[in-house]
């Protein structure tokens, strides 16, 4: 099966979140199950091609329609373990992917939206036929639309499109001037059942565009998939996703076990695995020396997360201050570029520096947080919505605790110590519903309890945790599986 996987991002050449992490994981699963994969992103300035070999121009004049004129652009390729990535490169003025970063340009829709038209037309162009293209996230929402409005009739009839909702927080509302730009109809996409925002009337929305043009339509965990039909979480779409119900499901993401696993991690100064355990001591000792933290007696809770007002930051804050009241300590790994959550996290870190039980670094450093995971003994996410999370995976792989809000893709990988109906030896953590203090406190304290009180017991979830298969090899048959639904 040949598929092209299209997208804004793909670890670790061009990262931003989660998605990368997605589109590398995903593509070498379904490599190893025997697919041909080209993966198609934005030849983008800030792309990391170190990991990228036998780069080489493959399309030198691809000309593409935008506005009213043709833009030309050439295609690069090269291969990054096993999987072929496809890179646009436009050669116009506009310098669409010349920007310093990935997003955050007031002209993001266009250069988006160029990218998409693009994509086809090398394919149309080049001969190539895939039989899926898989798109995610509002990014890639327009291909579906210009398959079935322009290159199906131009000659790419056989292929089916598969679309990712990652974070329905981020649908891609713009003006119905970028239809025109890549030569889509206004007149016939801005109607309630195509393009036309649920919400905002005068604006498109191009993650619509894409749920309803698209073939098959999922998110990145079942539960996630529940919440955005039946709840607020739906940000507006849930009416449109239940009338395409029929074509709509969700697929857990997974980790890659060769990045995140203790066993064979060089990032962390001991190795160790579930049989191994009293060797995660050695990382925590590392830990709290690198950060500064005093050699005691208490569990260390960690946060390694973005700091947004999605991933919970209020109850964050509280978080800190309810475990080191309660004897224990605290590190965080985070960043907030929203200045107010910047401002408010400076001050937490200057009011909490005399303390030897806390330290909060406010930057990412992907080295720290592997010694985060490998000394950590409990991890806070307190999400308002989850679509997936790997946070909470990655950290029960390295023997963590998960304290996390039951809601999407935590829901479906978390299970309550205490309260969950699954047999003791799958469950692994700590859950609380309430976006209260109170909420977080009733899971946090039984988390610190048991650590304190009944250490076998809370040896047994650490090891239930690192057991579990987070990796891509069933969500990779899964896709496979979606893929063959609807090409049939």
């Amino acid at each position: 099966m040949q598929i092209a996987m299209v997208s804004a991002e793909c670890a670790p050449i061009a990262k931003a979140g989660g998605l990368g992490d997605f589109v590398q994981g995903l593509s070498r699963a379904l490599v190893g199950r025997g697919a041909t994969v080209d993966v198609f992103l934005p030849y983008y300035d800030v792309s990391r091609l170190d990991s990228v070999t036998g780069l080489r121009e493959v399309y030198r004049e691809l000309r593409v329609p935008f506005h009213d004129q043709w833009l030309t652009c050439r295609v690069l390729g090269g291969a990054m373990e096993g999987v072929n990535c496809l890179f646009i490169d436009p050669r116009s003025p506009h310098g669409f992917f010349q920007r310093g970063r990935i997003y955050g340009e007031s002209d993001d829709p266009e250069r988006f939206a160029f990218f998409a038209r693009a994509v086809l037309e090398f394919l149309l162009q080049s001969g190539r036929r895939p039989d899926i293209l898989h798109c995610n996230d509002w990014q890639t929402g327009l291909i579906p639309v210009l398959l079935y409005e322009i290159y199906q009739a131009l000659g790419l009839t056989s292929t089916r499109v598969c679309y990712t909702l990652h974070n329905l927080g981020y649908q891609g509302q713009v003006g119905e001037s970028i239809l025109r730009q890549v030569g889509l109809d206004p007149r016939r996409l801005m109607a309630p059942d195509r393009l036309l925002d649920p919400q905002d009337t005068r604006v498109a929305n191009l993650l619509k565009g894409g749920i309803v043009f698209s073939n098959f339509v999922n998110t990145v965990s079942p539960r996630y998939a529940w919440e955005i039909q039946e709840t607020d979480q739906g940000m507006g779409l849930q009416s449109l996703l239940k009338t395409h119900t029929h074509k709509f499901g969700g697929v857990l993401n997974g980790i890659d076990p060769s990045i995140w696993s203790p066993e064979v991690d060089p990032l962390i100064p001991v190795n160790f695995g579930s049989d191994s355990l009293p060797s995660k001591a050695a990382n925590r000792q590392a830990l709290r020396a690198r950060l500064g933290l005093r050699d005691a007696e208490k569990p260390i809770l960690a946060i390694v997360s973005r700091l947004d007002r999605q991933k919970g930051v209020h109850l964050m804050e509280h978080g800190i201050r309810y475990a080191l009241a309660h004897d224990s300590q605290v590190v965080l790994l985070g960043t907030a570029l929203d200045p107010v959550i910047a401002e408010r996290f400076a001050r937490l870190k200057h009011e909490t520096e005399p303390n030897p039980d806390c330290h909060l670094e406010l930057g990412y450093d992907e080295a720290l947080a592997h010694l985060i995971y490998a000394g950590a003994d409990l991890i806070l996410i307190p999400s308002l919505y989850e679509p997936c999370g790997l946070t909470q995976m990655i950290a029960m792989k390295y023997g963590v605790v998960p304290v996390v809000r039951r809601v999407g893709g935590l829901a479906d990988t978390v299970f309550d110590a205490n309260y969950s109906d699954k047999p003791f030896e799958v469950r692994n953590g700590y859950l609380f519903d309430d976006l209260t203090e109170a909420g977080l406190e009733s899971a946090l304290s039984r988390a610190i309890g048991l650590w304190r009180g009944f250490p076998e017991y809370f040896r047994q979830l650490r090891v239930n945790g690192m057991r579990a298969d987070f990796s891509w090899s069933l969500p990779g048959q899964q896709y496979l599986d979606i893929y063959a639904q609807i090409r049939a």
